[in-house]
């Protein structure tokens, strides 16, 4: 978004040009580790300005205010307007195409002051170019680098950016005064935007050169991943109990983990046969093994070619265990229990 400054006339041999600044901020968009909701369909946008206490639009509705920390805002993929309302009509624009998971991380800082101009000067050149970006933000952020002109001249501005390291990747917003970068691919490395912006006059005075970097830093390692340390057919309920009782001795050495059960009904078992295993195997770990009932969890994995467990050991934080069936529903061809006889009297 480009703001024209106009300068009013004023009594005495000069006037007043107010320009706002948006200088680069400390703000930061840090390698937290992603939250369940992050891994939702939701993206995040992180928003700072220094000082605090301006306006926040998203989607041409009000959204509370700025603050010097960070405000992390969770918004659904696709595309919003975020805008930041500082003082003297001075407006802070951009579209955003949020990403499922991915983090938009903007920062900007406001400092009015006034430019004595002699009335004798005619020429809007030189104009000060600042540009605001995060401190630091996590590897596979969205980095907002913004830009503010002061300039007062009649000519429409052209803006040329450049980013460093070349694998990163500018989403949106080229040829503006704001764009979006991708930083996947880039961790433990410095970010650099460079703008340089031209009124197409040819007076070299009007072609500036701005630039402001990111220290992106590594991706969090991930938690701890799920472990599936048994996978046998259902024969017989006894053998079923010594396997069951080494999952019950996992989730003693390991109090933090919940133990998933994914039991797979056979091509031709009766109706319902997983859901009965299932049932069975946790009453025996909660009722027979003490297990707390918080801490095992049944999931009916669909179907395979006979009756089967997948015992699995999964921390806290870690994403859970999906089934892997080998028979489609069509397949399956469930027997009939054939009915009892009654005892002849």
């Amino acid at each position: 978004m480009t703001r024209h400054m106009q300068i009013a006339a004023a009594p005495r041999p000069f006037r007043l040009a107010a320009v706002a600044l948006l200088l680069l901020s400390l703000g930061l968009c840090t390698a937290a580790q992603a939250s369940q909701r992050e891994r939702n369909q939701n993206g995040r946008i992180e928003v700072s300005t220094t000082p605090g206490g301006y306006p926040l639009v998203i989607d041409g509705q009000p959204a509370g205010e700025t603050s010097t920390t960070v405000r992390l805002i969770d918004l659904p993929a696709g595309h919003h307007t975020v805008e930041i309302l500082f003082p003297n009509n001075t407006r802070w624009t951009h579209d955003f195409e949020i990403q499922p998971g991915k983090r938009n991380c903007i920062s900007l800082a406001y400092r009015p002051h006034a430019i004595e101009l002699p009335h004798t000067v005619q020429s809007p050149c030189p104009y000060p170019v600042n540009i605001s970006a995060p401190a630091t933000a996590a590897e596979g952020n969205i980095v907002t680098f913004a830009s503010d002109v002061a300039y007062a001249g009649p000519s429409a501005l052209t803006y040329t950016w450049t980013i460093s390291p070349p694998s990163a990747r500018i989403i949106s917003g080229a040829g503006t005064p704001t764009i979006t970068v991708d930083s996947t691919g880039i961790g433990r490395q410095r970010l650099t935007a460079i703008l340089v912006v031209d009124d197409g006059s040819g007076d070299r005075a009007c072609r500036q050169r701005a630039s402001a970097s990111t220290i992106i830093t590594s991706t969090p390692p991930p938690a701890n991943p799920p472990r599936r340390f048994d996978e046998f057919p259902s024969i017989a309920f006894d053998d079923d109990k010594a396997r069951l009782d080494n999952l019950a001795i996992e989730l003693q050495n390991n109090p933090g983990s919940t133990g998933y059960i994914i039991v797979y009904g056979g091509r031709t078992s009766p109706l319902g046969r997983a859901d009965m295993l299932g049932q069975r195997a946790s009453a025996y770990l909660i009722g027979t093994r003490g297990i707390d009932a918080s801490r095992v969890v049944v999931v009916n994995g669909g179907y395979r070619q006979t009756d089967a467990f997948e015992l699995w050991l999964v921390p806290q934080g870690a994403a859970p265990p999906q089934p892997t069936p080998t028979v489609s529903a069509g397949d399956v061809h469930p027997s009939v229990a054939a009915p009892r006889r009654r005892p002849h009297r």
